[in-house]
């Protein structure tokens, strides 16, 4: 038995067997989808699902006395592990400070 959906539905579309939508447009195709690749949608209350992790907010802002000053833009940023743990590092960019200064 197939589900029945109504205009205004919210609902999970497979992508299995999905080329990309786009593309010339004598190729384009009709977003028109087989019912086989739709499953109703069902939001879910956070806690139906205990372990999931949330999302983490942004990291804290270390001071550190000699610092230059407040940060104007961060230019790049990695991701490595130390002791077990995720550490994100950043390269940054601070205010009053000249690019040659950075390098």
């Amino acid at each position: 038995m197939e589900p029945h959906f109504k205009e205004g539905d919210q609902v999970l579309v497979s992508t299995l067997n999905f080329n990309n939508l786009k593309g010339p447009k004598k190729m384009r195709k009709n977003p028109v989808f087989p019912v086989s690749l739709v499953k109703p949608y069902f939001k879910t209350g956070e806690d139906k699902f205990h372990s999931r992790k949330k999302t983490t907010s942004p990291p804290d802002i270390v001071e550190v006395e000699d610092s230059p000053g407040p940060v104007k833009r961060i230019i790049k940023s990695r991701k490595i592990r130390q002791n077990g743990k995720d550490q994100r590092h950043y390269l940054v960019r601070f205010k009053n400070q000249t690019a040659d200064k950075g390098k």
